[in-house]
Parts: structure tokens; sequence; C-alpha cells
């Protein structure tokens, strides 16, 4: 085993022969392992990143189970009314991972300015609304105050704002059906703008307006512990039909529990082909470091077939002799890994930390600027899988050397 390390790092420092023909292929070879790893980790980090925030801002504006009255199942608007007071609120204590449940109720409304009006989904909120998965949005203003009386303040997106030419500190009426029976005359409601949102989300941005709770209270003539739905949010997302599936179990058999994987089944079919995307950049990625690898290795071998000769005929095996290229190989992989890693987490970082690359097209992915996730575990798993594979890789070329005769090793030229 020693002499197998000693002549491998005489194979690395390329101390074998004066002018060493591999050395630019080696480079070759390094440069195509980092730059693999480099693509491979900006793949992972994105894609996942992507996934990351648009199920944030989905969960955002519906968290990631609704529990409803059958009637509301198909509308965005609160129709028939549920009972606050159930066993789960406030706390769900028959499901583990329920991070928080809140009551929340819609009603679809008009707002008029003196030149133009614009439709709206009114979302009505309460104290018990977990803010914190919504400040990152607000661009101007604050978050409005639900937690003592009824109040007229209302966070309203920025695409609205623009639209109607409003911004923070500026009221604005809203006309609201009665029971979605047109012939009546509507619901009046005067709001005050204290904070301007922008998720990027323009299915949503084009329509919500948060509001208190009480005013859909009042307008539908509910009672305070009426609401339209709950609305559940899971400790890990990736338990979701799992957990799905047991809330649903532990509610009363006349409300319905839906995630939003079902209810906004597009989104998430769209997102899931970022999983494909990301297996074939790493494949084809791995397939181009392990070419390079392999043409390398090979080079190796026919620039030192007379060495190989001399040590057949000193007695060592070919395995041994094998192993020997494959640990300069090993070593010729982990130096790109390291350039690779050290250049990949780089950029990453850069872009985590100044959100330098921005989408060109920001409403398509719902969000302006590229985001980036960078999971420890998975970078590990990825190195690992990485030098297995192009060590498999080079189990083959490396059978050439059982074809090669001292006799005929020690005559090459």
């Amino acid at each position: 085993m020693n002499l197998e390390l000693f002549i491998a790092k005489r194979l690395i420092t390329g101390k074998e022969h004066k002018i060493s023909i591999s050395a630019p292929i080696i480079k070759i070879a390094i440069a195509a392992i980092a730059i693999g790893i480099v693509m491979m980790l900006i793949a992972i980090a994105t894609g996942v990143g992507l996934k990351q925030k648009i199920r944030e801002k989905v969960a955002a504006f519906n968290g990631h189970i609704q529990i409803s009255n059958y009637d509301n199942n198909i509308s965005e608007v609160s129709i028939t009314p549920v009972e606050l007071e159930q066993d789960f609120y406030p706390e769900f204590k028959d499901v583990d991972g329920v991070a928080h449940v809140q009551g929340v109720a819609t009603k679809g409304g008009i707002i008029r300015t003196e030149d133009t009006f614009e439709g709206m989904l009114a979302k009505g909120v309460g104290k018990d609304y977990n803010w914190s998965v919504f400040k990152e949005y607000v661009v101007d203003g604050r978050l409005p105050d639900y937690s003592a009386k009824l109040n007229d303040e209302v966070l309203i997106s920025r695409m609205m704002a623009n639209r109607l030419q409003l911004g923070v500190g500026d009221s604005f009426f809203s006309f609201f059906l009665k029971d979605g029976d047109a012939s009546r005359v509507p619901n009046n409601r005067k709001f005050q703008i204290v904070g301007i949102y922008d998720s990027g989300f323009e299915e949503f941005d084009a329509t919500y307006v948060f509001v208190d709770i009480r005013h859909i209270q009042r307008m539908n003539k509910w009672s305070e512990t009426e609401i339209g739905n709950f609305e559940v949010f899971l400790s890990d997302f990736d338990e979701l039909e799992e957990k799905s599936n047991e809330i649903y179990s532990k509610t009363p058999s006349d409300l319905d529990a839906v995630n939003i994987k079902t209810k906004y089944f597009r989104i998430f079919e769209w997102i899931g082909l970022f999983d494909f995307n990301i297996g074939l950049i790493i494949g084809i990625m791995i397939i181009v470091g392990g070419i390079n690898m392999i043409t390398a290795l090979l080079v190796l071998i026919l620039e030192r077939t007379q060495m190989i000769g001399v040590l057949k005929a000193l007695g060592s095996d070919n395995w041994s002799i094998r192993k020997v290229f494959l640990y300069n190989a090993s070593y010729l992989i982990i130096i790109g890994l390291l350039w690779g890693n050290g250049i990949g987490l780089g950029l990453l970082y850069l872009q985590h930390k100044f959100r330098f690359f921005k989408f060109p097209n920001p409403e398509e992915y719902y969000i302006e600027y590229i985001p980036v996730q960078i999971d420890l575990p998975m970078i590990l798993l990825l190195n690992l899988g990485v030098m297995i594979l192009c060590l498999l890789m080079l189990l083959l070329p490396s059978y050439i050397i059982t074809k090669i005769t001292p006799v005929k090793a020690i005559k090459f030229e």
C-alpha cells in the first residue's frame, strides 16, 4: 500500500517525466469537475429556493390547509359561516406538527375613487392572525392592528394602490353586495390605507385587501363567533399530504379540509417540474465531468505505460496498479470538488446577501429576484454522490491496465 501511495504521489506531482503530456488534460478534468459542481450547486439552490418562496407566498394568503363548510369549497367568498368554537381552535392538539390555526372570512366588493374603480376580495382577519408570514411583503407603511376595537385600517397591494392612485394615509369607499343579491342596496364602507404590500404574486396582489374581520361579520349578519373558514399552518411543508388527511379525519363531518396543493394544483404541478430540471442538470454535469476524468485517466495510463510494465515485472498485480491510478483520479476529483464548492457557495452567498441576479419577467415566476436555498446535508450528499459516480465511471477505463504486458510496455516509447 505504501508503494501504491508513493507512486500515486509521483503521478500527481508529475515527477515521473520532465515534460508531462497529461498536465493540460488533468487541468481540464479538474476544471470540468469544478464547473460541474458549480452548475449543480446553482441548479439545486435556485430550484429549491424558488420552490420554497412560491410555497411560502401561496401559504401566506391561504395557510397550508383550509377548513371550511362544504358549501364554500368551490368559492373564494365565504358563504356559509363556521362556528369559531371548535375543538381544534385555537390549538390543534389532536394533530402533531400544526404550528398555528386562525379564523378568517372573505367577501367580494368594489373599491371606488373619484377617477376609477377596482374589484377586490376583502379578506377579514382578526387578532389571531399570524402576520409574521406577511411582514417581509410590506413595502410601505405598517401592518394593520385589529387587536382592539373595530377599526377601518386596511392593507392593500402595491399593484392595486397604483391602479387606484392611492398611497399610505389615503382613504377610499368600498361597496359590498348584501348576501350576493345585486338588487339590494350594497353595504358601503370607508377604509384607510395604513400599509402597502407587494408579494409579487399577481394572482393574489390583484385582488386581496386585508380588513378587520368584524366588518365582514357585520355585513353578513354573523355573530362574533362565526367566521368563513380556518387556515392551518404546518411546521413542515413536506408533511402536507399526510397532515391533510389526519386533519380531515379529526374535524367534524360537516367541515371539509383542503390543502393548497389541491386548491392550486396547477401552480404546484408547475413547480414540481423543477425537480426534473435539477435532476437533468445534475445528470449532464456528472456525465461531462466523468468523461473528462476518463480522458485524463487514459492519458495518464498511456503516458505511464513503461512504469506499469516495470511494476508488473516487479510482481505487482493488476488491481494494485489500477488502485494507483484510481488514487490519483480521486485526488483530482477532490481538487475539482474543493474549487467548485468554494466558487459555487461563494456565488450563492453573494446572491442570497445582495440579490444581484433578477428575473427578466418577475410576473412569470412570482418573485423579482432569483432566490437561493443552501442546504448543507444536500450539498454534502451531492459531493459524495459525484465522487462515487465518477470513480465508478473510472473503473472501466482502468481495466486497460490488465491488458498491458511487461515486455511490450518496457519497450513502449
